[in-house]
């Protein structure tokens, strides 16, 4: 038979068992962040998959936006808009309970400067991932021109109705992906589309009060030969930028080092 001793020290146990299991659940419950991951231009979600993956793993919530003229999605070009991709963005993250840490590459930066200017109070951090960061005013033009280091612009073919951009194809993976395998440049040439040209012209409105409220932080793509380093540290200058963070690839870090980008992630949320 259990002695009255016993059994106390059994129910003391249980409870000491159960109070550090609930405990341990609210560690990794605090731990959690939502991810919202924005692509950039002539890309798709997929170029999220390794680094959701990554990220899913440490227990962390992820969301891939697909912007619309991109991926799968059939919106006519001459409908879109630095906006309708801001509304995107805002749809996604509408569900989220809390705040998320809003992450754009190269286009993609335009888009969460947008969404940041009209929905500060859903994000806790804003990280731009080799990204155009406009000051209020510009447009992704008018940095894009202010780039000389870039080889982009030779290379891009615009259409004869002026609404899409193309890249010339035999220089697609030595821009966007010198340092990927073979397997990761196929997957970039197979999933290619051509851009949506309307938004590159879409300039931005900037306040204090809103955009420059949010929290910030750059990572910079060190090999980078769309968005030069030269104008990733210039913008990161113009807007005040404390904590920069550095990945040593080419312009898809997600797809050449997609686990050392899914650190450096890890490491922005705490």
């Amino acid at each position: 038979m259990i002695n009255e001793y016993t059994l106390m020290s059994l129910i003391s146990a249980v409870f000491a068992m159960s109070l550090f299991s609930s405990t341990e659940k609210n560690d990794a419950s605090a731990k959690a962040n939502t991810y919202v991951l924005v692509h950039g231009a002539w890309q798709a979600p997929y170029v999220w998959d390794a680094v959701r993956d990554d990220l899913e793993k440490k227990g962390q919530k992820v969301i891939i936006v697909e912007l619309p003229g991109h991926g799968k999605d059939q919106t006519p070009t001459h409908t879109l808009s630095l906006d309708v991709y801001r509304d995107k963005v805002i749809e996604s993250m509408s569900g989220v309970e809390g705040k998320v840490i809003l992450v754009g590459h190269s286009m993609g930066g335009m888009v969460i400067t947008h969404v940041a200017e009209n929905a500060p109070g859903k994000i806790s951090k804003l990280v731009y991932v080799g990204a155009f960061l406009p000051a209020s005013g510009q447009a992704l033009t008018d940095l894009a021109y202010s780039d000389p280091d870039s080889k982009l612009g030779p290379n891009l073919v615009p259409s004869a109705d002026q609404l899409t951009l193309d890249v010339k194809k035999e220089q697609l993976t030595s821009l966007f992906i010198n340092d990927g395998t073979e397997a990761v440049k196929n997957l970039v040439v197979t999933n290619y589309r051509a851009e949506p040209a309307i938004p590159f012209t879409n300039k931005v409105t900037l306040t204090k009060e809103n955009f420059g409220a949010v929290d910030k932080v750059y990572i910079k793509t060190l090999q980078d030969v769309v968005i030069s380093p030269g104008l990733q540290g210039r913008m990161i200058a113009a807007a005040g930028i404390k904590t920069v963070l550095e990945v040593n690839t080419s312009h898809s870090p997600f797809l050449a080092q997609p686990h050392k980008l899914s650190e450096l992630l890890l490491k922005v949320a705490k």
